[in-house]
């Protein structure tokens, strides 16, 4: 199993950048992907994340209304389109799962910011500068 986030870099205040995670190992339909970020010498906060069953989504109140996610199966990617970033959204941005388990977003998250599970990989660096 592995999941690989990419899309990071650097980008104006107000500007835009679309994250993606591809899996592999597993089929993505079947599981919830979350994303999760942390700034230097801050804690993890959940970003975002896709339930598998019902297609519904969270967004912590700090994106909400400024980022999208979204999942395309056939390609076993998921996305988190990001748009008028601020310098606040500078982090590390980690895709995760949890195939074992397979919970609902709720779980997921807490599994990672709150019981700071192992990350998937590097994750891939957002850097918004003012």
């Amino acid at each position: 199993v592995q999941l690989q986030a990419s899309g990071g870099g650097l980008v104006q205040l107000g500007g835009s950048l679309r994250l993606s995670c591809v899996v592999s190992g597993f089929t993505l339909d079947y599981y919830a992907i979350g994303w999760f970020r942390q700034a230097p010498g801050k804690e993890r906060e959940g970003v975002s994340c896709i339930n598998n069953r019902d297609g519904s989504t969270y967004y912590a109140d700090s994106v909400k209304g400024r980022f999208t996610i979204s999942r395309d199966n056939a390609k076993n990617t998921v996305y988190l389109q990001m748009n008028s970033l601020k310098p606040e959204d500078t982090a590390v941005y980690y895709c995760v799962t949890d195939p074992d388990l397979n919970p609902d977003c709720v779980l997921l998250l807490r599994l990672w910011v709150i019981h700071n599970r192992p990350s998937w990989g590097q994750g891939t660096l957002v850097t918004v500068s003012s």
